[in-house]
């Protein structure tokens, strides 16, 4: 049958609103399922592991820079204390530890009387964790371990035996003063000779 405007009254088929369109497209999930959020926790897990040993290795070679720097310091100190006074403290001794009434004399007081007029060489802080300094009397360096020194006691210009193993060994050193970190790693061992 025909309509008077001519169109067909054959019914067509209901049309889909728009509503009901979007609701079939918003029923996937939204939210992460459990096995996507693992493999998150995992691949992050995997990335830490690896930056953490650059990071250990980067904060080592800092605190070794920092032993290098001190005894680097420390054997300039003794230097300008020669320089002021005509003599090396302490000469009279062998191989010592960086501590007691040299250090002392080194950071401005008069301890057993060797710097009378107190002149500062070398400044000295009380160490903290990772950094060195003073603790119980002795300089140590970043990893705890004390310095040693050793001078040229009898003034030709040679020293003969400087440093402990694992660390570098020297003997008949061509200096007036060596000093060294005594550290159980021979990768943290430093000195003041090369």
């Amino acid at each position: 049958m025909s309509n008077v405007r001519g169109h067909s009254s054959q019914k067509s088929a209901p049309s889909l609103s728009p509503l009901k369109t979007e609701n079939r497209k918003l029923k996937t999930p939204s939210a992460f399922a459990l096995i996507e959020l693992l493999i998150v926790i995992a691949i992050i897990g995997i990335l830490t592991s690896l930056l953490f040993p650059a990071v250990n290795s980067a904060i080592d070679a800092a605190r070794k820079a920092q032993a290098k720097n001190d005894v680097v310091q420390i054997a300039t100190a003794v230097t300008a204390y020669e320089t002021k006074h005509g003599r090396l403290p302490n000469t009279n001794s062998g191989v010592q530890t960086v501590g007691g009434d040299f250090l002392s004399a080194l950071g401005g007081s008069n301890a057993a009387a060797l710097n009378p007029r107190q002149v500062v060489f070398i400044e000295l802080q009380n160490a903290r964790k990772g950094k060195s300094g003073i603790t119980n009397g002795n300089y140590v360096d970043p990893w705890g371990g004390s310095y040693r020194i050793a001078f040229d006691h009898d003034y030709d210009n040679t020293i003969a035996s400087a440093g402990t193993a694992p660390g570098s060994v020297a003997s008949n050193l061509r200096k007036k003063v060596a000093v060294w970190n005594t550290n159980s790693s021979s990768r943290r061992a430093v000195n003041s000779w090369e």
